[in-house]
């Protein structure tokens, strides 16, 4: 198996090493616009492996796509970071060329690639590089959901005292301020956590996670990088070792939860064929409200992006 992950900055380098680190992929191939950087993380994640003891190889290339030939998965995080002060959309224009220009690459060179998009603005990103790949909706996806749910978890994790392992949770909609959590599907080894945790502290936890990006760049002064390369490298283990994870991820919908050509986050069944099933929750009005204002803010953000055509 074969993985590229174009963009050698912090979350792409982070993708790359837990790759090499679980040995997901026999190859991975990191790609990068600045001289010399993807080849110099590529050798320090190769060089560690006698240490870490696995065998992936990783490959680094500067704007060179021959070298990600035939790969099975593709990540791309290419783009500008955050910096305080900015939304993720004020990243559209800029990095809506970035994305167009490096999926036209991927596709040149690995037609049969499964893609997954972690540039920002996330939703409206996924929908420039599936209008640029023409890939079937199932080949192309959104990393969002899992690295929003894993925000959520760790959050519960600290509030209740306990393992962030026994908690699972779901999100839906679009990337940001707008997701649509759901405390009803969100358990504790099983236990509702609305039996575990007052209204007042869960409710305060789900606006820290609506705003977890903006917290970390106002801390650090650019994005994260450890939770998304990670969440991203998830994603890549479920569709090459074909694991059938459920997780949430944005995918165009076409008449799922009633909503038409809008790119949302979504539970999913993910395997080796990407996006094998898209799970259809059965949501209170309430929920389905707020669904409906996330698919309106993605909305006009992809009205943004097609105007600039």
């Amino acid at each position: 198996m074969k993985v590229t992950v174009v963009g050698a900055g912090n979350v792409g380098a982070t993708c790359a090493d837990v790759l090499a680190y679980r040995e997901v992929a026999n190859e991975i191939v990191l790609v990068d616009i600045k001289e010399g950087l993807a080849e110099g993380k590529a050798l320090d994640i190769w060089q560690k492996a006698p240490i870490d003891l696995y065998d992936s190889r990783t490959v680094g290339a500067t704007n060179d796509y021959s070298k990600s030939a035939n790969s099975d998965v593709v990540v791309i995080t290419s783009g500008l970071p955050r910096k305080p002060g900015m939304s993720r959309d004020d990243l559209i224009g800029t990095n809506a060329g970035i994305v167009k220009s490096v999926t036209e690459n991927i596709i040149r060179h690995s037609p049969n690639a499964i893609v997954i998009v972690v540039s920002n603005p996330l939703d409206v990103m996924t929908y420039q590089a599936h209008l640029t790949s023409r890939l079937p909706r199932t080949r192309i996806m959104g990393m969002a959901g899992i690295l929003d749910t894993a925000r959520y978890r760790a959050f519960l994790a600290e509030a209740l005292n306990v393992s962030p392992k026994d908690i699972q949770a779901i999100l839906l909609g679009g990337h940001g301020d707008t997701m649509v959590p759901l405390p009803r599907y969100t358990t504790v080894a099983g236990i509702p956590v609305t039996e575990l945790i007052d209204k007042d502290k869960l409710n305060a936890i789900l606006e820290r996670t609506k705003v977890g990006g903006g917290e970390l760049v106002k801390l650090m002064g650019t994005s994260a990088w450890y939770a998304p390369g990670s969440a991203a490298a998830q994603m890549v283990e479920a569709i090459v070792k074909d694991q059938r994870r459920v997780f949430p991820v944005c995918i165009k919908l076409e008449g799922e939860y009633g909503i038409k050509d809008c790119y949302l986050g979504v539970p999913v069944v993910l395997g080796k064929n990407g996006v094998e099933k898209i799970i259809e929750l059965d949501l209170n009005s309430e929920e389905k409200a707020l669904m409906e204002s996330s698919r309106k803010a993605v909305r006009e953000v992809m009205d943004v992006l097609e105007k600039l055509g």
